[in-house]
């Protein structure tokens, strides 16, 4: 938590003088204002500079979550904060007003770059090699570069198999695209682990099938053209230090 600054010594953050009932919506509207100004999630520490210490913050933001219950809009807990984020059956008149925002960057991906940053997602730090193993297919450098410009992921560590090659790993940017407070909320991560494909090895064995249980599980089918305009697949065996954008 960042120390006060000279400001916050004049903030009165208890509200003593007030009501119990007038002090809570008090602070209630402080917590909404604090997200709504914010072009990023609040964290929670954050929003405890708003309310006094008796204030029981999930309470604060259960009531305001129920306040917008009848609104097009809500509360929610994504990439690690609060934000207010459009409901989902207002999409579509979004999109048709050109205000889609972060959407952009998701509308804008092919099936194989959709297919490639949620297996990422699912089992980061992972390799390119081991993702063209998994995938069934070699995934171009270009693809990796692209998904880097979006900023939906980034560099990992380097793997200690032979070579080090890079990893990647998602942002906190896919978090906010994808609405998820965590990589915890993935959908049917207990269905990938069942499955096996969590429980990676420097040394994995061939899995012919592997491909076709993780597509079977994420719903999403791989291209089995190449992209248009994608570059060649990297004609090579392992990874290596040179495997880097």
């Amino acid at each position: 938590m960042r120390p006060p600054a000279q400001g916050d010594l004049l903030f009165d953050r208890e509200l003593a003088d007030l009501s119990r009932e007038l002090r809570w919506r008090e602070w209630m509207g402080r917590v909404e204002a604090a997200i709504f100004a914010s072009q990023t999630p609040v964290p929670r520490e954050n929003l405890s500079l708003l309310v006094g210490e008796t204030c029981r913050l999930d309470e604060l933001i259960a009531d305001i979550q129920h306040e917008l219950a009848d609104r097009p809009y809500e509360l929610a807990f994504v990439a690690g904060g609060w934000r207010h984020r459009t409901r989902p059956r207002f999409a579509d008149a979004i999109r048709a007003s050109g205000a889609a925002g972060g959407e952009g960057a998701l509308k804008a991906l092919s099936q194989t770059e959709h297919l490639v940053v949620t297996a990422i997602a699912y089992l980061q730090p992972v390799t390119r090699r081991d993702l063209s193993r998994l995938i069934g297919k070699e995934i171009s450098r270009d693809i990796f570069a692209r998904l880097k410009r979006l900023g939906l992921i980034g560099a990992g560590p380097r793997s200690p198999a032979p070579g080090a090659p890079l990893t990647y790993v998602t942002t906190k940017l896919f978090l906010e695209i994808f609405g998820l407070g965590s990589l915890r909320d993935l959908p049917d991560i207990e269905a990938l682990e069942e499955a096996g494909l969590l429980a990676r090895r420097a040394e994995q064995e061939e899995q012919p099938a592997i491909g076709e249980e993780f597509d079977r599980v994420l719903g999403i089918i791989p291209d089995d053209e190449q992209e248009e305009g994608e570059a060649p697949p990297h004609a090579g065996g392992q990874d290596s230090d040179d495997d880097r954008l």
